[in-house]
């Protein structure tokens, strides 16, 4: 298994998780994972109008910013979302984020 690089719970930032979610396309992003434990890469994107060099973009973004988790098995990349560290850092940030991006416009 190949670890990518992620910030350290203490390193992340608030200026950077609010920056990486404020894409209309990496919320979804985190969205779906919210729902879930662990998605792949690719079954992540199956859902997003965007080309695969474009997520693969934003996925980088989310994992920069201490957003989610990445993991790599061959050549598979597993990504979750960091909700115990978010939550340690910026306690009720995410939920807050997450309700408020579900509520219908």
């Amino acid at each position: 298994m190949r670890l990518l690089p992620h910030p350290a719970t203490a390193d992340i930032q608030l200026t950077e998780v609010l920056r990486a979610l404020s894409d209309p396309v990496r919320l979804e992003i985190v969205i779906q994972l919210a729902d879930s434990r662990e998605l792949t890469c690719h079954g992540v994107s199956d859902n997003l109008e965007v080309h695969k060099s474009t997520a693969s973009h934003h996925y980088r973004t989310l994992r920069e910013a201490g957003v989610i988790f990445t993991r790599q098995e061959g050549r598979m990349k597993y990504i979750s979302l960091r909700r115990d560290d978010l939550a340690a850092r910026f306690p009720g940030l995410l939920d807050a984020i997450l309700d408020a991006a579900r509520v219908p416009a």
